[in-house]
Parts: C-alpha cells; structure tokens; sequence
C-alpha cells in the first residue's frame, strides 16, 4: 500500500493561493522522489483564512487541519521586508505553541515565507512570465532584470512589466491582461529549479523534508 500525505494550506492572500498551492504540491511530490518507497501527494486543501490574533489563528487552522485529517498544515506569511527574522519572530512562537498543546490539532507545521512578497518566487522564471504577458521584450526592457528578492514591491515590478508589454499591442486587439491572471498559470509552470536559487524557497524545501521525516517517510 502507498504512503499517502494530505496537505493543508493557509494563506495570508487570496490572490496568493493561486499560485502557492501549486508550488506546494509540486513542492511536496518533488521532495517525495527522495523518500524510501513511493509516496502519493493528495491535492492540497486550502484552509478558510481567519482574521485575529497570529498565534491564535495559526492555532485555529491547526485545529481545523487535524479535523480533516490534515498530515501537513503549510503556513503562509510573506516577509513584507527585505529579512523574514521578523515574520518568523511571529511564526516560531505560534507553531511551538501549537506543538505544546494536549489539544486535537495538526502539529506537522511547514512555514512559507517568500522575502517581500510572494510576487518574487514568480520572478524566478522571466521567460514564462514574458511567455504568459505575451511578449519578446527583453528583461532589462521590463524591468525584471534584477534578483527577484531585492525588489522592494515584486508586484509592482510585475504590473509594470505587464503595462510596458502592453503598450505596443494594437488597442483593439488588446486583451486586458491583470497580475490577477497571472498567479495560477505561473503556479503551474513555473519551473521549481529556479525557484531553488531563492533562500526563502530553500528554507520551505528543508521544512517539508521535516515535515516527510515526522511522518517517518524520509531519512
């Protein structure tokens, strides 16, 4: 019988789902090709965002998870800052809370914590962002030259390249296209050996091979 693992997903943004849960699931069946025997990864479960306090909310998620049967609860917090010290400063304390707790909750915790925002992991692979904004201009005419973490609005710098594409397209054949549309393709395609260049990206990797070992299905 196949090992199985069951993922859930809390996110700080809407729009951020979109591509994050891709990235998590590929993520985990990426990881998954390292582990002794074969490992099935079921879609993964977006978890309903809660407002409040962080500690409680990631409390109140944990719960949730372990309610449904979750092996795995993936946190989501971007940095909004050039360092995630800040972001972990909130996350370390809220997840050890959680794994202190006699209460029925999933303790198997994976934090995502994209330097900035979560608009830098998509500015890894500029040739499918290009492909999907449907342009040949070069990166340095876009504007999305530099280390996709050292834009202080990764956003921003996608939005503008989208506007800069656009303006040689003929007006009547112009699709309105939004960074909106962009998050679930990008989450798709987006290639996870470009990703791995980012630190960020790195830490999460490592805490998914945590997250195999608690299971006892990684070494």
């Amino acid at each position: 019988m196949n090992k199985q693992v069951i993922i859930g997903f809390a996110s700080e943004g809407k729009t951020d789902v979109r591509f994050l849960e891709n990235i998590i699931q590929r993520s985990f069946e990426d990881v998954a090709f390292e582990c002794l025997g074969q490992v099935e990864i079921l879609p993964v479960q977006r978890i309903e965002k809660q407002h409040g306090n962080f500690t409680d909310v990631v409390k109140q998620y944990a719960q949730t998870a372990d309610e449904n049967g979750i092996m795995v609860l993936c946190v989501h917090a971007d940095a909004d800052a050039e360092t995630d010290k800040e972001t972990f400063n909130r996350i370390i304390p809220a997840f050890e809370l959680v794994k202190r707790t006699n209460e029925p909750v999933c303790k198997n915790l994976v934090a995502i914590v994209p330097i900035q925002m979560t608009e830098a992991w998509m500015l890894t692979d500029c040739e499918l962002l290009k492909a999907e904004i449907g342009t040949d201009k070069s990166d340095t005419e876009l504007g999305i030259y530099k280390p996709p973490e050292s834009y202080a609005d990764p956003k921003q710098a996608i939005e503008t390249a989208i506007s800069i594409a656009r303006q040689d397209v003929v007006k009547r054949r112009r699709r309105e296209l939004k960074i909106a549309d962009l998050y679930l393709p990008m989450g798709q395609k987006t290639a996870i050996h470009k990703i791995k260049i980012l630190p960020s990206y790195q830490k999460f990797r490592e805490a998914v091979k945590d997250a195999f070992r608690l299971l006892n299905y990684l070494t």
